[in-house]
């Protein structure tokens, strides 16, 4: 299964078995990451950001420069031509004549499937507005099956702004894909999930509750990921205050949580995870972060098809 040239824009757009590969290379990039310190020299990254980013434009960005390659782009459009007018495809055009591949955030819903079609190098969507987040489905994916071993029969509970969390819809519609997943939907009426993401997990046959009281689920999940509730999706700024702190984790309410739960976040936080439960060993949200550095490492070696080094004299292909 080639993923070389191959664009990533929603979580679907890569198989079960293909992601497992991504995975599976991650976690050898973990065992020995300095013998991927050279593989994607002379390649260069362009990372295209429309909106605020601090871990995903960072760990593109660090996973490149420790894959040996080198990285251009903007981070603010207000420092590019997008300030002149320019439009999407133009940049995108323009940009795949300097880079072997694209990351793009944008704060529009469906950007990313529109810049693909004027991508003439593998693209990889860091976000378009409140749709998808398919390179932090990934990392998510790897740091369950890290922590957990397997991506297999879990209780997962989703609590935040289910709505307009682009996070959750790309990791619900990953982990239905994966046998014995439950799913339990946590968030006041306003911050439901959306319909089409609860379709779409029982068309794959598995099973949702939702509630609005985390602490009545708390004590049956193998997962809990938190959420913030997201201001810039708000257009009434009084709706954002009444619900910005409608759930808090703190460490007295982890006392209800099993033993084994991990906490997990795609941060940034902002009061929805109180600090005295950054010890609690079931808290692995700053580990996530860094899972996401290795499995963009993995990902930027797919799409660009580079050869995974066995030993100082061997090369073979890893796709």
């Amino acid at each position: 299964m080639l993923l070389k040239g191959r664009n990533l824009v929603k979580s679907e757009d890569f198989s079960v078995e293909e992601i497992d590969q991504i995975l599976s290379l991650s976690q050898n990039i973990i065992e020995n990451p300095s013998k991927y310190s050279r593989v994607c020299e002379g390649k260069l990254l362009a990372t295209l950001f429309y909106e605020p980013s601090t871990r995903t434009r960072l760990s593109f960005e660090s996973a490149m420069c420790r894959l040996g390659g080198s990285v251009v782009g903007f981070s603010e459009p207000n420092s590019s031509s997008v300030s002149k007018g320019e439009s999407l495809g133009d940049t995108i055009r323009t940009v795949s004549c300097y880079a072997d591949a694209i990351v793009m955030r944008h704060p529009v819903a469906g950007s990313a499937e529109e810049a693909t079609k004027y991508t003439e190098v593998p693209f990889i969507n860091a976000g378009d507005g409140g749709n998808q987040h398919p390179t932090q489905t990934l990392t998510d994916l790897l740091t369950i099956k890290s922590l957990k071993g397997s991506l297999e029969n879990h209780t997962i509970g989703l609590c935040g702004d289910l709505k307009n969390g682009r996070t959750v819809h790309s990791l619900v519609k990953s982990m239905s894909r994966y046998k014995g997943i439950k799913f339990i939907f946590i968030s006041p009426d306003e911050l439901k999930m959306p319909k089409y993401i609860k379709d779409a997990i029982q068309e794959q046959g598995h099973a949702y509750y939702e509630t609005d009281n985390l602490d009545e689920v708390l004590g049956s999940l193998d997962i809990l990921y938190m959420t913030r509730v997201q201001r810039e999706r708000f257009e009434n700024q009084e709706q954002y205050e009444k619900l910005k702190n409608y759930y808090i984790l703190n460490k007295s309410k982890m006392q209800n949580a099993r033993k084994d739960m991990l906490v997990m976040h795609p941060l940034p936080r902002v009061n929805e995870i109180d600090v005295d439960v950054d010890d609690d060993k079931r808290a692995v949200y700053f580990k996530q972060a860094k899972y996401g550095m290795f499995v963009r490492m993995a990902l930027i070696m797919k799409l660009l098809g580079i050869k995974e080094v066995q030993n100082d004299l061997e090369e073979v292909a890893i796709d």
